[in-house]
């Protein structure tokens, strides 16, 4: 990772209700025009994993939904809805916590997160859908790169955002579920800081930092800007996808 002089951020207004099918790369280069944007090279754009889901069909009927035994005794303690649970520990490797009105749980990606990601919020009233996460997040990063990439003749990076909790901090903040054309993680480990010394265990989160900074326009709520572009980054570092942010099993003192 390079330093950089300074950064500019671009929410695009006027983005569509994604529904199921609809071309994220063709919803994009169409904002952009919109929004009087030339995407240039090394651009990232950041897109909300709201819309990633709801592009790719990642609903789910609760009424489809016949909860186990296990999922009946975890909703009661949790006063959840029984067959919210059962969706939650079919998308899940393991409950990592629980306490009334609350599950975290490993994500069979790997992620920890409250509710495996699964979400009502932002998804139309009056229905009994939920919606899951990306089956494969890095895939989709890359096939919509691909497609920017064809649609606007430019060399953009692409990440997939989504809010999450973390262990011992309040609050949401902005993190890279799935990215391409970018190092997700900078190993900084044997460069200078100041004084000559080397770095021995830093490693940089570079997706994390530009989806959280994105998070700042994107919002929480009924913002409706599910897409930032970031312009004026720089990087030297090879590209690697958002799984290597995922501290592996070994490495991780808290389980």
């Amino acid at each position: 990772m390079d330093a950089a002089a300074g950064l500019s951020l671009f929410a695009l207004s006027g983005i569509k209700l994604v529904e199921p099918g609809d071309d994220l790369a063709l919803i994009a280069s169409e904002a952009f025009a919109r929004n009087a944007i030339a995407a240039e090279d090394g651009d990232v754009l950041v897109v909300a994993q709201k819309i990633v889901s709801k592009a790719e069909g990642r609903f789910l009927d609760l009424a489809s939904i016949t909860p186990s035994p296990r999922a009946l005794a975890l909703a009661a303690r949790l006063d959840k809805d029984p067959r919210l649970v059962e969706a939650i520990l079919a998308q899940s490797k393991r409950v990592v916590r629980q306490r009334p009105g609350l599950l975290i749980v490993e994500h069979r990606l790997g992620f920890v997160m409250a509710n495996a990601g699964i979400d009502r919020s932002n998804v139309a009233p009056g229905e009994e859908r939920i919606l899951l996460l990306p089956a494969d997040p890095d895939g989709s990063a890359a096939s919509l790169r691909r497609a920017l990439g064809a649609l606007l003749g430019r060399r953009l990076g692409v990440i997939i955002s989504d809010s999450f909790g973390r262990p011992h901090r309040r609050g949401v903040v902005g993190v890279a579920l799935g990215s391409a054309g970018l190092p997700a993680l900078v190993d900084q480990r044997g460069r200078a800081d100041l004084f000559g010394r080397p770095l021995k265990v830093t490693e940089t989160a570079f997706a994390d930092e530009i989806a959280a900074a994105a998070s700042l326009l994107m919002g929480q709520a009924d913002e409706a800007l599910p897409m930032v572009l970031v312009r004026g980054l720089l990087w030297s570092a090879p590209e690697n996808p958002a799984s290597t942010l995922v501290r592996p099993p070994e490495h991780d003192l808290f389980r």
